[in-house]
C-alpha cells in the first residue's frame, strides 16, 4: 500500500510576536517543530505499513528549512519525502494551501492512503485535509479516533464527533485526517539519523513542476480569503477586589458581567 502523509513545520513556542507594521508572523530565529498532530498521522501510517507493507511518502510546503521535519519524518521511519517550495506559493489561505498540495500528490503518482493531521496549531482550520481531498476527487473521513480494521480494500475507522461516535467504513484510495491520541508517537531513530542523514534526498517542487502552472491558483492570488491584519491580544493586568458578604460580591460580580454583555 502507498501512503502519503502530510506533515507541516510550525512554531515551536507559544510567544510568537507580531510585525506591528506589516502584521505577519515574525518567524527569524523562533523554535519550528513538525505539527503534533502530524506526528499522529505519521504514526497511523507507520502501523498500517507494519500491517498491510508498502511505502511511506511524507509530504510538505514551505521555505527550505521545512526539510527539516520531513528528515524527522525519515528518522521515524518514512520513506520517501517531497518539499512544495516557491514564493508563489507564499500567503496561501487553506483553500490555496489545499490546492497546492493537491497538485503536489498528483505530481508524486497515485497513492491508496493520505493521512493528514486533524488540524496544525498555528492554523486550527481543520479544512486543509477535507479540502485536498475534494480537489483530488477522494472520498474522506475526518476526526478519526481508532482504525477499526484496515485491509487491501479499505479502512473501517472510528470518527470522534462532537456529540457522537461514528464508524464509517472507506474505500481506497483515501484521505483520513487522525485525531491526537490515535496512536502514541515513536521517537525517531538515532541510528536512522547516523544512516540517513547524508545519503537520503528530499524532492522539491516548485510551481513549473505541477500539472497546473496557473500562478493564479496558487499562493495569495488563489486564496478565497486574506487576512487584512493579526495581532496580539492585548494584555489586561488591571485588578478590582471586592469585599463583603458573599451576597454582595456576588451581586458586585454579576454587575460587570451585565455591564459587559455577557448575561
Amino acid at each position: 500500500m502507498k501512503s502519503l502523509v502530510c506533515i507541516k513545520q510550525v512554531p515551536g513556542t507559544s510567544n510568537v510576536e507580531v510585525d506591528p507594521e506589516t502584521g505577519v508572523l515574525i518567524r527569524d530565529g523562533i523554535e519550528s517543530k513538525m505539527n503534533p498532530y502530524d506526528l499522529y498521522a505519521l504514526e497511523t501510517a507507520l502501523r498500517l505499513r507494519e500491517d498491510l507493507g508498502g511505502t511511506i511518502t511524507t509530504l510538505s510546503m514551505g521555505p527550505m528549512q521545512t526539510k527539516e521535519v520531513i528528515y524527522e519524518s525519515f528518522y521515524m521511519g518514512a520513506d520517501d519525502g517531497c518539499l512544495l517550495s516557491d514564493r508563489k506559493f507564499g500567503g496561501a489561505d487553506v483553500v490555496a494551501t489545499s490546492y497546492t498540495l493537491a497538485q503536489g500528490a498528483k505530481k508524486l503518482g497515485d497513492f491508496d492512503l493520505i493521512i493528514c493531521g486533524k488540524q496544525t496549531t498555528d492554523g486550527d482550520t481543520a479544512q486543509v485535509g477535507p479540502e485536498m481531498a475534494e480537489f483530488l476527487s477522494i472520498p474522506h473521513v475526518t476526526n478519526v479516533g481508532k482504525i477499526l480494521q484496515a485491509d487491501e480494500k479499505g479502512l473501517t475507522v472510528q470518527m470522534n464527533m462532537e456529540d457522537t461516535v461514528e464508524i464509517q467504513h472507506v474505500p481506497y484510495p483515501c484521505l483520513i485526517t487522525v485525531d491526537k491520541d490515535i496512536y502514541t508517537p515513536r521517537l525517531p531513530s538515532y541510528k536512522r539519523k547516523l544512516d540517513l542523514e547524508k545519503t537520503q534526498e528530499i524532492k522539491v517542487l516548485t510551481l513549473k513542476d505541477m500539472y497546473d502552472t496557473d500562478e493564479k491558483n496558487y499562493g495569495l492570488n488563489g486564496s478565497a480569503t486574506q487576512v487584512e491584519r493579526i495581532f496580539p491580544p492585548e494584555s489586561n493586568v488591571e485588578k478590582t477586589t471586592y469585599e463583603g458578604s458573599g451576597k454582595e460580591v456576588a451581586q458586585a460580580l454579576y454587575g460587570i458581567l451585565a455591564e459587559k454583555k455577557y448575561v
